[in-house]
């Protein structure tokens, strides 16, 4: 790590790092610190953009990271260090806002793919909903920052979603198929980097249509 690094706010520096420095009162979902060791392999492995460490784009994917990390295993939203906690809303293709608190009881993926025939978010939890999703993506549903189209404090930027279909979802019995999906956000942030809100466009309904090209189960 290069001594510029050291001195950057903790939550645009690498997803690691902010785990390792958490403070001893974290209120971790699941009881203990998560473990993106094997996340970490996979990305090396497959992986299609190398950031200059330091640059806008470096910069931005660790701070979604953070925020995607402490979305997903931190449930006290007061101890969220990615965001302003009070003020934070995240909006999905123009759809409602929804502040951290919903993100903690919801989860992010019901409150990005909503109801549709192929996923009803009203009938998961946050529980639910991730296991279905990482049954159906055993090695994981990794992200990576594409490009940053414009700089703070409007950050807008083109994202990469990607993993192998390789457990099975609901009924349908996993393809091995890579489902890859992208998308672009934008994020309102502060001087110093912290996500006032995020809005973000993707097409959901192509995400779940790769997952229910697979073969219904029989019994």
């Amino acid at each position: 790590m290069s001594e510029a690094s050291t001195h950057q706010p903790l939550w645009i520096q690498e997803r690691d790092k902010v785990i390792a420095e958490a403070a001893n009162n974290v209120e971790w979902r699941y009881h203990q610190p998560p473990d993106y060791s094997r996340t970490n392999e996979t990305l090396r492995r497959e992986k299609q953009y190398n950031h200059l460490e330091g640059s806008l784009e470096a910069i931005v994917q660790n701070l979604v990271r953070t925020f995607e990390m402490e979305a997903s295993f931190k449930s006290n939203p007061q101890q969220w260090i990615s965001v302003v906690t009070d003020k934070f809303q995240m909006i999905t293709n123009g759809g409602p806002a929804y502040t951290a608190e919903d993100i903690v009881q919801a989860g992010t993926y019901n409150l990005f793919l909503g109801d549709s025939d192929k996923y009803k978010s009203s009938e998961e939890d946050f529980e639910s909903s991730a296991h279905i999703f990482h049954n159906a993506f055993p090695e994981g549903f990794l992200w990576e920052l594409v490009e940053v189209l414009a700089g703070p404090p409007n950050v807008t930027f083109k994202w990469r979603h990607w993993g192998t279909f390789s457990g099975s979802y609901k009924e349908q019995a996993p393809t091995g198929e890579r489902v890859e999906i992208f998308g672009i956000s934008i994020a309102r942030v502060t001087d110093d980097l912290k996500i006032i809100s995020i809005e973000h466009f993707f097409d959901n309904s192509s995400f779940l249509n790769k997952l229910a090209t697979g073969c219904p189960f029989h019994t």
